[in-house]
């Protein structure tokens, strides 16, 4: 991704300003301590996965481990577990690594109502994950301490597979297992920097819904899924 007419754009809020532009670069702070950096920093990704594990009871989110020959099963067990009768997933390349393309496949043979997303659909992806029962993807950097899952949204991942359906199911590969937000910023930042294509909209998703805004009583499954379950693959 390029980005154009930079200098002309920044040289007319320099114009709007009444000042010149500034052309050098900020210099970057050095702090003696850096507390981010310590969160589960000597964890395995075993460890990880524990304290995942763990957290998933703080955010009423049910957490499962399997293996990827056993994905596919654990998946039609969680989605006959949420009565699911409509199913919206991506179209993720690790579809096939992980053996859920003919785990998709099964579900059209069972009579489950199934949409890969497809961007030449257009807005029926969007009609129809608003009404469909189970929404599911892959976590791109999964985050231990918050349980948060990352998903890098592009034209086979929509944000609508993990904001609409009723439910929701994270696929989460041990791998993209790190500590914290630290980790995760640095990823996508030395992406960036390498000049390695970076989603223009990363989603952050820690749970089901939820708000505690009136008179803090937590309500959960307010304005998207009301339950989730994330599936961690070795």
């Amino acid at each position: 991704m390029s980005i154009q007419n930079r200098d002309s754009f920044l040289q007319n809020v320099a114009n709007h300003l009444g000042r010149p532009r500034k052309t050098e670069q900020v210099e970057r702070s050095s702090f003696t301590v850096a507390p981010q950096w310590e969160v589960f920093k000597d964890h395995t990704q075993d460890e990880l996965a524990d304290e995942l594990e763990a957290h998933c009871k703080v955010i009423h989110t049910t957490c499962k481990r399997t293996t990827v020959s056993e994905l596919p099963h654990v998946l039609w067990e969680t989605v006959k577990g949420y009565d699911g009768k409509s199913v919206i997933a991506s179209d993720d390349k690790r579809n096939d690594a992980f053996g859920v393309t003919s785990f998709y496949k099964e579900l059209e043979e069972q009579g489950v109502e199934f949409q890969l997303w497809n961007p030449s659909d257009g807005h029926y992806n969007m009609e129809f994950a608003e009404r469909a029962d189970v929404g599911i993807t892959f976590s791109d950097i999964t985050l231990a301490e918050s349980g948060t899952v990352t998903l890098f949204n592009n034209s086979g991942n929509g944000r609508a597979i993990s904001l609409l359906p009723r439910t929701y199911i994270a696929i989460i590969p041990k791998s993209t297992l790190v500590p914290r937000m630290t980790q995760a910023a640095k990823h996508i930042h030395d992406a960036n920097q390498d000049g390695h294509p970076v989603s223009s909209c990363v989603s952050f998703i820690t749970g089901p819904s939820n708000s505690a805004d009136i008179e803090m009583n937590l309500i959960v499954g307010v304005h998207g899924p009301v339950e989730v379950t994330y599936i961690i693959v070795e």
